[in-house]
């Protein structure tokens, strides 16, 4: 086995050259690290070579440590021949799933089971495929980390610095741990939201027209990548089961409340979805700050954007968010500027100053 002491010197090799692997390649290129590419698609693999993410894996080259990307229904298998077939190096992945991924591991793979620690980066896009990577796709962002009972120091250690070097937030969390979180704060809410959104399916054309912002927030993942979410939610299994069995007794506690008329019961449904909101991290992981929003009304036109953003900017008061809703009946959208709460009357009183209908 290697012996590196938990400093990551490389090469690294990337099994999987989509969009987290060709950004974990980009990040380790930009840091010196000498970075090998594979995968099962050539054209990955030749678009990622000429992004300057690496070069194609020999089959005499050794890497130190082994980055498997794949899709979630193929997790346990490619990294069980990572260790089999690189038995001096250490083999992490980029799954949203953890628990099962060993499970298949600690059954198929070698004794060694020691130099597998999962990891996973909390970030990702709309778009795939190498072309759509960036070596700044993680920066900012937490990356949890899953060593498990057997789990080698040193493969921790190189993992972290891995998740580091990317620019992430390490967060360390048992395999289980990372499957019941990500049930509660991704997988579930996706089925959620795929539940409202087939009802739109079905709805008549008339109905679809008084869609506004507060249906497209609550629907917006709902058009993700039907495949992969499946793999996904049937790799954590348990964990989004037990979840959704907690769910489906609120589900019938709300159904009889709102059948009932039963106003307070109702409430305390309410004011816990309100509590929830409340108890989401806020920018840069920390607490949730008091915030405001200004609604500015845009011309749908070139150019409107960008010198909104040009006179938000001379209030001196910092954007932490965006939304854009778009008016059906006119060719202008409403623009919410969300800021600081004690901020928000300055930024409206500067943007009705340079001639934006600007209110609160």
């Amino acid at each position: 086995m290697t012996e590196t002491g938990g400093e990551l010197v490389g090469p690294v090799e990337i099994v999987g050259v989509g969009l987290l692997g060709t950004s974990v390649a980009l990040a380790c290129a930009r840091a010196g690290i000498e970075v090998l590419l594979s995968d099962s698609v050539a054209s990955h693999v030749r678009t990622a070579t000429g992004l300057g993410a690496g070069r194609r894996r020999a089959p005499e080259d050794a890497p130190q440590l082994v980055v498997v990307a794949v899709p979630p229904a193929h997790l346990g298998e490619v990294i069980t021949r990572a260790l089999a077939e690189n038995p001096a190096a250490f083999v992490t992945d980029v799954g949203s799933v953890k628990a099962s991924p060993l499970a298949y591991v600690r059954e198929h793979g070698p004794d060694d089971v020691g130099r597998y620690v999962g990891g996973h980066p909390m970030a990702g896009s709309e778009r795939s495929g190498p072309l759509a990577a960036t070596a700044t796709l993680f920066e900012g962002r937490p990356w949890a980390l899953t060593p498990h009972a057997d789990a080698d120091p040193t493969a921790a250690s190189l993992v972290g610095e891995l998740a580091s070097l990317c620019g992430a937030l390490p967060l360390v969390l048992t395999p289980e741990d990372h499957d019941q979180a990500v049930a509660r704060t991704s997988h579930v809410p996706h089925l959620m939201a795929a539940l409202v959104a087939g009802r739109l399916a079905v709805a008549p054309e008339g109905h679809l027209r008084l869609s506004g912002q507060g249906v497209r927030d609550v629907t917006r993942v709902a058009a993700g990548d039907p495949g992969l979410y499946g793999q996904i939610v049937a790799g954590n299994a348990r964990a989004v089961t037990d979840l959704l069995g907690q769910m489906r007794a609120q589900f019938d506690d709300m159904i009889e409340a709102v059948g009932n008329g039963d106003a307070a019961a109702l409430d305390v449904l309410l004011k816990e979805g309100q509590a929830g909101t409340r108890a989401i991290p806020g920018k840069h992981g920390g607490p949730q700050t008091a915030q405001a929003s200004v609604y500015v009304t845009v011309p749908d036109e070139p150019g409107n954007l960008a010198r909104l953003f040009a006179d938000a900017g001379e209030s001196g008061v910092n954007i932490e968010d965006v939304r854009i809703d778009h008016d059906p009946g006119r060719p202008v959208g409403l623009m919410e500027l969300i800021v600081a709460s004690d901020a928000a009357e300055q930024m409206k009183t500067v943007l009705e100053s340079r001639g934006w209908l600007a209110h609160r």
